[in-house]
């Protein structure tokens, strides 16, 4: 197993792997976009800047900057251990070693608290989880997940899955979900089955190659439309 985690960690990332995750286009960036457990992603502040329209939602929004910041330096150096002890588990195309990836991830947090403050006044961080979203019907264009549904399904069932995708189904036009690997980089075991839940209830769900990948063999998301 490349990833031995009891909880979700607070590890985010940036605009530019967000567009390769997702096969964002420029027009993709123009909609109204709910990005659902972003973390510390910098995909929020450096998308906005942009004049992106995009709002994040995660229960770790509660906290400060201060203790997001410091839950992160906290995990950090134990999650690169494990990385650096599994090198044939990870593509060193996009981060080049251990030292890289762990830069990119200091330099993605800090970008996310000089924007954190500012954010929530402005409501583009508001705080919620899964499985249920205080959001109207059809309310956004575009719903993210990254790092979350799928990789996590040692800790969250099949039945937690399937309401949270249909959740984000019923306040987004369109999901998108990335990666379909488990932490111990196995397709995950919901996948096949959530897919022919979301058919049969009338979705069209297609599987993407995409251009980032970071765990090996994982290179493709899930676009899914109402």
């Amino acid at each position: 197993m490349a990833m031995q985690l009891t909880e979700v960690v607070p590890f985010g990332r940036s605009l530019d792997e967000y567009r390769k995750m997702f096969n964002l286009t420029q027009q993709d960036l123009q909609k109204s976009i709910l990005s659902v457990a972003d973390g510390p992603a910098s995909f929020n502040a450096e998308g906005t800047l942009l004049g992106a329209n995009i709002t994040s939602v995660d229960p770790l929004y509660s906290f400060t900057t201060e203790q997001i910041r410091d839950r992160f330096n906290q995990v950090v150096d134990l999650i690169i251990k494990q990385v650096r002890n599994t090198p044939e588990d990870w593509v060193w195309a996009y981060h080049h070693s251990p030292d890289d990836l762990k830069r990119n991830r200091e330099r993605t947090l800090e970008l996310f608290c000089q924007d954190f403050a500012a954010g929530k006044i402005e409501n583009r961080y508001q705080i919620g989880e899964l499985p249920t979203l205080l959001y109207q019907n059809q309310q956004f264009e575009l719903g993210l997940c990254s790092h979350f549904l799928f990789l996590y399904s040692a800790h969250l069932d099949e039945s937690f899955h399937f309401q949270a995708i249909k959740e984000m189904l019923r306040v987004c036009k369109e999901v998108r979900i990335f990666p379909l690997l488990t932490l111990s980089l196995e397709t995950s075991p919901y996948l096949v089955p959530i897919v022919t839940k979301l058919e049969e209830n009338g979705y069209n769900c297609e599987i993407q190659r995409v251009s980032y990948e970071f765990q090996r063999g994982g290179n493709q998301m899930l676009k899914i439309l109402n």
